[in-house]
């Protein structure tokens, strides 16, 4: 394994997964998460667990980052994206179940399952294409 190239891309995709977060969940689906207020912390309680949200994102992304090192280790930008496609369809299950089990609107469902989609397709191909294997060295 290329620790270098993984702490390269595992620095990218926390970066990336934890900027989309903010936009995706925080600020573009706030409304929709406010039909059920129910379901949440506080602002201020919210504040009290932040570091929690941050220590979340560095696990998602230490790990997705190592399953690509893992199991795609030539790298590559495509087939990196196609497997953070199924990680969110993993996602997508638990969604699901969360859905089941918890009075969550369908547009919380479906704004859930489209950002793991979109945020695991687009952290997989960033690792991918940081944690590729130089060619030259390949021939």
């Amino acid at each position: 394994m290329n620790w270098k190239k993984f702490f390269f891309a595992f620095i990218a995709a926390f970066g990336f997964m934890f900027l989309f977060g903010f936009l995706w969940y925080g600020k573009l689906m706030h409304g929709a998460h406010q039909e059920v207020p129910i379901l949440w912390r506080t602002e201020a309680d919210f504040g009290n667990h932040f570091s929690s949200l941050v220590f979340g994102h560095v696990v998602m992304a230490f790990f997705l980052t190592l399953l690509y090192a893992r199991f795609v280790p030539a790298g590559g930008a495509g087939a990196c994206a196609m497997l953070g496609i199924l990680v969110a369809l993993i996602y997508a299950g638990a969604d699901l179940i969360t859905f089941a089990v918890q009075p969550l609107t369908t547009k919380i469902l479906c704004g859930w399952i489209a950002g793991h989609l979109i945020q695991f397709t687009i952290a997989g191909a960033m690792i991918g294409a940081i944690y590729k294997t130089d060619s030259r060295m390949t021939t």
